[in-house]
């Protein structure tokens, strides 16, 4: 390897261990203890990526990426501190944040942590020079043969996304947390007639709502203290294409009379502006919370509800699909077993039948974050039960008696929540469970769960 890394570290004796760490993964390490020392050797080296602590001497964190992020956009910025905050993370990542890491650091993950965001800007890059000599490679991802599985109900659901993806109808996609909502919501669109025009993907619950309305409809230049200049809204961006809506159960009552607007009407207005658009677009919405339950307690709109779900589609969770569980672990050990440079061919009988044997709270993604670390901390051409987390082993979790008293998806990550924070680190968890970490805070925060 020859990418370039800079380490930004007040505690000299992490620093120096970080530096350490990477250099022994042959790449080209810098390590400084201040901001300052950061942005004084960026003028004079060109780097691929940065780590630095939020709390630091002087410019802190923070105030690093948005420097770095205003004048070397194309680096990658991973941040990383002890004292997390929900306000900071999400701050963190709308400046531009690739990742962010709580102390103290598991040199695992922070290895896989930096070798998949290199990898994944090098797929960018080539996707955009793809892009440019082929327009209609974007659409290859998502053919329905990338739809891997052979059970009854997923091919299923591939025959249904076929009859319905050329129409102009809405589609509401139900399936709980991991189950590849996008993944069908892409394969929609790009076996459309909309296949060439923009696709894009929301998560409701992921931006906060004063930030939300701007980013979905724009904002006129002076529309609020900040608004210095015109911005185009997501809804503007995708004229002629298809907008996916992740979490649509997460939107405002307030996001929700717009956005029935936009439905009703097809126009947008950008906030502060006396000028409606125009707009072509396919909706396509995914939730993975009950949302006619909402509408009976007056959470969810009932006219939005149904403008939504013109077509439904319902994605089986991992644990109804046994049939399927083989072909994902081969589908993913190859995937990684490539991206790693592995030999990792197989998984044996006694692993398949721990994977058949568990509950799959956090369904495909949650799979696919296991496979990926049973790829990297497997040394031969077979992966064991050893290479699998306790967690896996104990089928059950122990939080449940899913025989006799079945849980909601909801109730069942709470409940793995409260056991297993003390046990796992916030990444840990949040790969156990198939979520984000910035979704595992969400959670806490609507829970009252406290880190403890």
């Amino acid at each position: 390897m020859s990418e370039r890394l800079l380490i930004v570290e007040d505690d000299e004796l992490l620093c120096n261990s970080f530096k350490r760490l990477f250099l022994k993964e042959s790449y080209n390490v810098t390590a400084v203890y201040s901001a300052e020392a950061a942005l004084i050797s960026l003028e004079s080296e060109t780097y691929d990526l940065i780590i630095t602590d939020i709390i630091l001497p002087g410019i802190d964190g923070i105030e690093l990426l948005t420097k770095v992020k205003d004048k070397y956009p194309g680096i990658i910025v991973i941040v990383m501190t002890s004292y997390a905050t929900i306000e900071t993370a999400i701050k963190a990542f709308r400046l531009g944040s690739y990742d962010y890491i709580i102390k103290p650091v598991i040199h695992d993950e922070i290895k896989l942590l930096v070798r998949n965001s290199l990898n994944q800007r090098v797929i960018k890059e080539e996707n955009v020079i793809c892009e440019r000599i082929l327009p209609a490679a974007r659409v290859i991802k998502y053919e329905f043969s990338n739809i891997v599985g052979q059970s009854s109900s997923i091919r299923s659901i591939i025959e249904e996304v076929k009859m319905i993806a050329n129409s102009r109808s809405n589609v509401l996609l139900l399936g709980e947390t991991g189950t590849g909502k996008e993944l069908i919501a892409r394969a929609i669109h790009s076996n459309s007639h909309r296949a060439e025009a923009p696709f894009i993907a929301i998560n409701c619950s992921a931006i906060p709502e004063h930030l939300l309305e701007s980013e979905l409809f724009g904002h006129a230049k002076g529309a609020f203290t900040g608004a210095i200049f015109s911005k185009r809204g997501l809804f503007e961006e995708a004229d002629k294409g298809t907008v996916f809506l992740d979490e649509i159960g997460d939107l405002s009552p307030h996001l929700q009379v717009k956005l029935l607007r936009v439905l009703d009407d097809r126009e947008i207005r950008p906030i502060g502006s006396v000028q409606s658009k125009k707009v072509d677009i396919r909706f396509i919405a995914a939730t993975n919370s009950d949302l006619y339950n909402a509408v009976k307690g007056g959470r969810f709109r009932e006219d939005l509800y149904y403008r939504l779900k013109v077509i439904t589609l319902r994605l089986p969770p991992l644990r109804d699909r046994c049939d399927d569980i083989q072909i994902l672990a081969e589908h993913f050990i190859e995937k990684y077993s490539n991206e790693m440079g592995k030999s990792v061919k197989f998984i044996d009988e006694d692993a398949i039948k721990i994977l058949k044997s568990y509950y799959w709270p956090g369904n495909i993604r949650e799979m696919q974050n296991i496979i990926e670390r049973a790829v990297l901390l497997c040394d031969t051409a077979s992966i064991e039960l050893k290479h699998l987390p306790e967690e896996i082993k104990d089928a059950n979790l122990d939080i449940t008696d899913h025989a006799s008293i079945p849980l909601s998806i909801e109730e069942f990550t709470k409940r793995a929540i409260m056991k297993y924070q003390l046990k796992y680190s916030e990444q840990e968890l949040a790969s156990m469970l198939g979520i984000t970490r910035k979704a595992l805070w969400e959670k806490r925060k609507r829970w009252g769960i406290l880190k403890k």
